[in-house]
């Protein structure tokens, strides 16, 4: 529960920054990883299915892609998540694959056999 009140927080933050910072034409934005291989995680591992897991450097690529992009400033205030941006900009993972958002993921579980 913490946890998700934190989160919630999170998104409300950005949502207040973008309207304090809009006349400064800053871009603020919130961005969500999946499952970040970490050196904790990975240490983990066999608690967890790294299989749609992302490396440290692919969130990098999403702050990257979103730094080139001349029309940012159209999300500000939004909550966005790197492999949703990844599917958009078209980048992918150091070995080149491109991990699904976990929304997807809990979207294809919820469907009916």
């Amino acid at each position: 529960m913490a946890y998700s009140v934190a989160k919630a927080a999170d998104d409300r933050m950005i949502a207040v920054m973008a309207e304090q910072l809009r006349p400064r034409e800053v871009t603020a934005v919130a961005l969500y990883p999946g499952l970040v291989r970490t050196e904790s995680v990975l240490r983990a591992g066999a608690f967890f299915d790294l299989s749609n897991s992302e490396s440290p450097e692919f969130v990098g690529r999403a702050v990257l892609a979103l730094a080139g992009d001349p029309e940012v400033a159209g999300r500000t205030g939004r909550c966005l998540v790197a492999a949703e941006l990844a599917a958009e900009y078209g980048f992918t993972d150091v070995d080149g694959r491109r991990p699904t958002t976990a929304r997807a993921h809990f979207r294809e579980r919820a469907r009916p056999s």
